[in-house]
């Protein structure tokens, strides 16, 4: 009896590679190494003031640059020449004099907030410095604790004043109807997750008859989040040190609100349930968080999609996980957002979509 070859045939046909998608594949891998280096330039020019500089400034040489910013020219030549073979810098190899266009500089200077998307760039470097104990991660499980993302509560602060503190007053507020009302009459505010405090303070100076607190598992944001609000002057503003899952105020707050803070919870389904007991029977739970779907295969055109899932792997996650908690992710979706407010008890939600957030969706949830 003759042995069959058609699985062998089948076989070899299964790994023929197309040579135009193997080549298509490896122009865009090239791509992807232009572009991880470029972020982490960008991240650079952004701390350093370069983009700024270069912004007020038609052309410059590259020893005029440095000398303006204050930096060492040797340095500043050599971003320059990864911003110029990047796109993101002009050259005029005739009089060796650099440009950024004003196209760019809408996108890149400290003016565009709240389009200034070298402040997320940031992250690129800063979530790489913790690679090696991702890796561990993989290998082990756990998780990595905040204590090892050195600038991290900085850059969110950043961030956060772009999504939400450049926004608030103007359009993100208004999304709950008389809000601004009863914020200007008095009521009692919480944050959950507040960081660096710059949302609370910035809502307790816009309404001083109202009380706000803020609270956050990091002693380093609130002792931030203190001193910023003793510099203002502010009595009405109160931070402390507080793990949200052991909450225990029932009808308090006439609002709550959580940006970008759920999903980093060790223990998430007992902070929202939390909340809902904490407010008050007509008070409103207002929580921006990642925007997307809870599966996979529907945030594949998703604007940052990629992103969310890097933050979320190499931050959000793990720091829950290492809390012995449940490494929901940033990228837990509006499917399972939903599921997890109604098991807490909330009614009634509502996700909105803001012009200048591409990234967060902001849910305003009653009981």
């Amino acid at each position: 009896m003759k042995p069959a070859t058609g699985g062998s045939t089948a076989h070899q046909s299964q790994n023929e590679v197309n040579k135009d998608k193997a080549e298509a594949f490896a122009q865009r891998m090239l791509q992807v190494l232009n572009d991880a280096a470029i972020a982490m330039m960008i991240s650079i020019g952004h701390r350093t003031g370069l983009f700024e500089v270069m912004s007020k400034v038609d052309r410059a040489s590259a020893p005029a640059i440095a000398e303006a910013a204050g930096l060492d020219k040797r340095y500043v030549k050599e971003w320059l020449g990864a911003m110029v073979t990047g796109g993101i810098v002009n050259y005029d190899a005739t009089y060796q004099t650099y440009n950024l266009p004003s196209e760019h500089a809408a996108f890149l200077t400290p003016a565009a907030t709240p389009n200034n998307l070298s402040v997320p760039a940031q992250f690129v470097s800063l979530l790489g410095s913790v690679e090696d104990k991702i890796v561990d991660c993989f290998r082990r499980g756990g998780g990595v604790p905040y204590s090892e993302y050195g600038r991290f509560h900085e850059v969110m602060a950043e961030e956060s004043s772009q999504t939400v503190g450049s926004a608030l007053l103007d359009s993100i507020l208004p999304l709950v109807p008389d809000l601004k009302q009863r914020l200007q009459s008095g009521a009692s505010v919480l944050d959950v997750g507040c960081g660096s405090g710059r949302t609370v303070n910035l809502l307790a100076e816009n309404f001083p008859g109202s009380t706000f607190m803020g609270y956050d598992l990091s002693e380093e944001a609130i002792t931030k989040a203190r001193n910023d609000a003793a510099q203002r002057g502010l009595i009405n503003a109160d931070f402390a040190v507080k793990d949200v899952a052991q909450l225990a105020d029932a009808s308090k707050y006439d609002l709550i609100t959580a940006f970008d803070s759920i999903h980093d919870q060790a223990h998430p389904q007992r902070v929202l349930q939390n909340i809902a007991r904490a407010l008050n029977p007509d008070g409103v739970f207002l929580m921006q968080d990642i925007s997307g779907s809870s599966y996979v295969e529907n945030n594949m055109d998703l604007p940052l999609g990629p992103f969310g899932y890097t933050i979320s792997c190499m931050h959000c996650m793990t720091v829950s996980l290492a809390q012995d908690g449940e490494g929901l992710g940033a990228m837990w979706g509006e499917e399972k957002a939903q599921e997890m407010l109604k098991r807490a008890g909330f009614n009634s939600i509502e996700v909105n979509r803001l012009p200048h957030d591409i990234l967060n969706s902001y849910f305003v949830v009653r009981r």
